[in-house]
């Protein structure tokens, strides 16, 4: 019998203003036109339920939300994203390119917010039934600079300030160092064609495609 076709999943993560959204629109359509059938989703989102659960978590200030309450939040919403848009685009050959994953969550509730990393990791696991990024492209940038870039109304995970920001940066470089096979540090203080340029020549030894086809 032939093997079933088997994509693969990336993730984009860092700080909140270090540039995600537009490396991941350009890395996307290089995929595209790279031969590569891409879907995009973001976490938390992309669900009618990660989306519900996304504007309790982002937009709502109003409702007291302890820090197991909004990690066990965001691990619903990725669960719910695993099983109705990650899992069937895999099995499909397909190459999902997600914004964040389960890296957030460790970071953010786990280095900066004080819950137990390995438990974190271990949860974690459960709501994505062990589906993980072959791959993540951490965008690297210090907070000050990173918050300067936001030029909206700040979020409620954003609302935290500054030190919780840089306990957020040292997370991801902690966790980085912990997996270096699995997590590239990209330096994001950077132009956004360099930046591009690394993140494609990561991906193109992952995926025997050219950097620059």
């Amino acid at each position: 019998m032939p093997k079933p076709p088997s994509g693969t999943l990336l993730s984009f993560d860092g700080v909140d203003g270090a540039g995600k959204g537009c490396q991941i629109e350009l890395f996307c359509q290089w995929l595209a036109e790279s031969g590569h059938d891409v879907v995009a989703c973001r976490d938390p989102g992309s669900t009618e339920l990660g989306e519900a659960i996304r504007d309790i978590l982002l937009d709502s200030t109003a409702i007291p939300i302890h820090r197991r309450s909004e990690m066990l939040l965001y691990m619903a919403a990725r669960a719910q994203m695993v099983e109705q848009v990650i899992r069937p685009a895999l099995a499909a050959g397909k190459t999902v390119v997600s914004d964040r994953f389960l890296l957030a969550n460790v970071v953010y509730q786990g280095h900066a917010g004080g819950l137990d990393v390995d438990t974190l990791w271990q949860v974690g696991g459960v709501a994505t039934d062990g589906i993980e990024p072959t791959l993540t492209f951490l965008l690297d940038i210090d907070p000050g600079v990173a918050i300067e870039r936001i030029q909206r109304a700040h979020d409620r995970m954003e609302q935290q300030g500054l030190e919780f920001a840089r306990a957020v940066r040292a997370g991801y470089l902690a966790e980085a160092a912990r997996r270096p096979d699995r997590i590239v540090v990209v330096d994001a203080a950077r132009a956004i064609a360099p930046i591009q340029a690394d993140i494609r020549a990561a991906a193109a030894r992952l995926l025997d495609i050219e950097p620059n086809g």
